[in-house]
């Protein structure tokens, strides 16, 4: 039976993480199992740091349901598979530290560990899966490119935050006749950017999955010109490229092996000038940046959080281990993480946009494509 559970949050923080922290919580103390917060991700499976967390008076959960962030901290460099680890002398080597964490597993007597992060925890979440720890993950990433799910947790606050930036843009284009652009996040996947567009009545929206022409976005935003609209609304996802081009880099983090170590942002900054320069209207660029991830969850995403969470503790009762729980046809459902993580199988792999990565983007045949085309948003080719 189960009796002792922990949850671990991990990867970038989102509106949400909370309110699934809450739902398995609730789910767990009408069950009369005990839930421990796993601190700052992984790395609280390597440091044996868990926190009790309860409902009960002056309890941990109590009135988290509309707190961003995560109570349980979050990590971003941590796969125990290839952990970085400075020894005395100062020099660097990665160690597999994974039977550590599964030691300190069974010594405090986790029967489960709830996993609430995107691609690259999920994979995480596969290995120590595959080595025998009971696990059920929880799609996180505001991203929305996780495999076997039609939506994340985090992702409609995201979209919401951008939303309204828009609206603030189109007046400020109007008023001095200028382009103004928005760059939201989108690593390798473009649905903030294209559903944000939609939402807030933007021209333009330049997406990871199609290369754009930057004269093509130009000639549009000269027939806005041309019938007397002097003002445009583009947005572009960080991980958007030019045709022939590559994404733009800021820079590399020392995250460690087994993680996307890619610093993405600037693109927006050289949308901007390109525009500029070929339209001849003045262009500005807002980089919205983490204004998306933090603050208060949506009414959205705080059921599909608790929907979520209550899910995920169903399958624990039921002893449904080594699984993801999705949204599949609009229902609650499950997936094998087995089928998360597609054909990146190695254990202690890189995650993220590499041919054995499994990560969710958007196709040409998207309803959300079709959408945009149809209105008439320019998609960059």
């Amino acid at each position: 039976m189960l009796k002792k559970v922990g949850i671990l949050a991990n990867g970038g923080d989102v509106s949400g993480f909370n309110a699934v922290i809450r739902a398995i919580v609730k789910t767990a103390e009408n069950h009369d199992v005990e839930c421990y917060g796993i601190m700052d991700g992984y790395n609280g499976l390597l440091k044996k740091d868990f926190q009790i967390l309860s409902t009960a008076q002056n309890g941990e959960a109590i009135g988290i349901l509309p707190k961003g962030g995560s109570i349980i901290g979050s990590s971003t460099n941590s796969n125990l598979f290839n952990y970085k680890v400075v020894n005395e002398d100062g020099s660097v080597e990665y160690r597999d530290m994974s039977g550590q964490a599964i030691e300190n597993i069974k010594e405090f007597g986790f029967d489960c560990i709830f996993t609430l992060g995107g691609d690259g925890t999920q994979k995480s979440a596969r290995d120590f899966s595959t080595k025998g720890v009971n696990i059920v993950g929880v799609p996180k990433t505001i991203d929305n490119d996780v495999a076997c799910t039609e939506i994340t947790f985090g992702y409609n606050t995201a979209v919401s935050v951008a939303m309204e930036a828009l609206d603030r843009l189109h007046t400020t284009g109007e008023t001095h006749h200028r382009i103004m652009v928005l760059e939201v996040m989108g690593r390798y996947a473009g649905w903030i950017a294209l559903e944000a567009a939609i939402a807030g009545g933007a021209d333009v929206a330049l997406i990871p999955e199609i290369p754009y022409d930057i004269k093509k976005v130009a000639s549009k935003i000269e027939n806005r010109k041309s019938r007397g609209k002097n003002f445009s609304v583009v947005v572009v996802a960080e991980g958007a490229k030019p045709l022939g081009g590559d994404i733009t880099v800021m820079g590399k983090r020392d995250n460690g092996k087994g993680v996307d170590n890619t610093k993405l942002g600037g693109i927006g900054q050289v949308v901007a000038q390109q525009l500029e320069e070929l339209t001849g209207l003045e262009s500005r660029n807002t980089t919205l940046g983490y204004m998306q991830r933090g603050g208060t969850p949506t009414a959205f995403d705080r059921v599909l959080c608790t929907k979520y969470g209550t899910k995920a503790m169903e399958l624990a009762l039921e002893e449904k281990f080594g699984r993801l729980v999705v949204i599949k046809n609009g229902k609650l459902d499950s997936a094998s993480l087995e089928d998360v993580v597609g054909n990146n199988t190695e254990i202690g792999a890189v995650s993220g946009n590499t041919k054995e990565s499994n990560l969710r983007k958007i196709t040409m045949d998207d309803d959300l494509v079709k959408t945009a085309r149809n209105i008439g948003i320019n998609l960059g080719d």
